[in-house]
């Protein structure tokens, strides 16, 4: 699987706090399945454009 998220960024994001290192594997999955179904729900409305609507 690619990585999706920047440790870094998601580190830089949660100033102040810890972060465990299993934490970046579920944000990373939870952040394919929420563009996998934005992209299903493009395609189920005949578009190859994903759009903030589609989140």
């Amino acid at each position: 699987m690619t990585d999706l998220i920047v440790k870094a960024a998601v580190k830089e994001q949660l100033d102040g706090m810890n972060v465990a290192a299993d934490f970046y594997d579920a944000l990373d999955e939870e952040a394919a399945e929420l563009l996998e179904d934005a992209a299903r729900r493009a395609d189920a409305n005949d578009r190859k454009t994903v759009q903030p609507r589609d989140l």
